[in-house]
């Protein structure tokens, strides 16, 4: 997998998963939503790298793509622990997404992918 060296502060790689948000939408529309069990899987990689511990296992990464549950507890993890750990990275001012993200990650999960993949997206900037 290729990775993105990042050497300001001696800062773990992050894996290189840019993907545009409009095109996460487009892929899990016409997957009928399997894109988003492949999404979750780099997702996780990514948002791990980026927190330099596991917040999201493997196994609830899969998972969340087929079991409801999961994937609100995917998107609250998501938006509660990793995403700050991107703000940091990035500059930006820290917000917490977690409510919305579980709203969207119960009604419209591929909403949610992505706002997650455009803040994700800042990294490689």
């Amino acid at each position: 997998m290729e990775q993105l060296p990042d050497n300001r502060n001696n800062q773990t790689p992050i894996p290189l998963f840019k993907v545009d948000p409009i095109m996460v939408l487009v892929f899990g529309l016409l997957s009928c939503g399997l894109y988003l069990i492949y999404w979750n899987i780099k997702m996780a990689e990514v948002l791990n790298a980026v927190a330099e511990k596991e917040i999201i296992s493997q196994p609830i990464a899969i998972f969340a793509g087929c079991c409801m549950p999961v994937n609100v507890y995917f998107y609250y993890l998501a938006g509660k622990e990793a995403l700050p750990k991107v703000y940091a990275r990035t500059g930006e001012p820290q917000k917490d997404q977690s409510t919305l993200l579980i709203i969207l990650g119960f009604l419209f999960p591929v909403v949610a992918a992505m706002i997650v993949q455009g803040d994700v997206n800042k990294l490689y900037n």
